[in-house]
């Protein structure tokens, strides 16, 4: 059977902008798609603490080491200028990729810069 599991994400970031008027997905800065180990229109799924909105969209890339983190289309309705948010990608895995296998947790500080990058060792999933 393989599972679903969380690959990385995105904690506590802050929006910096939002564009109703623009096709859709969200912009992300680059160095943050990076650490994220995530690729330009993969999927992600986004949290909103501040209003507790979730919804799916995709990455495109934002200038690097910008702290651009911006609401494009439909999702703009979703968040505000400086909301909290969480941004979170999934994958699907095998039994046996599960053995070894440590998402990926990135933390910023205010200014949507990296302040830590951890990789969850995870105990005995298989």
């Amino acid at each position: 059977m393989k599972r679903f599991m969380l690959k990385s994400k995105i904690h506590r970031v802050r929006i910096t902008g939002t564009e109703l008027n623009y096709e859709g997905s969200m912009s992300l800065d680059t160095s943050l798609m990076e650490a994220a180990d995530l690729l330009p229109y993969e999927k992600i799924e986004v949290y909103n603490v501040n209003n507790g909105a979730r919804f799916s969209t995709y990455v495109i890339p934002a200038p690097k080491y910008s702290g651009e983190v911006r609401l494009n289309g439909a999702a703009a309705r979703l968040g505000a200028v400086g909301d909290i948010i969480i941004i979170a990608s999934y994958g699907i895995f095998d039994p046996e990729e599960l053995r070894n296998f440590k998402p990926t947790l990135v933390y910023v500080d205010e200014f949507n810069r990296i302040r830590e990058i951890r990789r969850e060792i995870v105990e005995e999933l298989v």
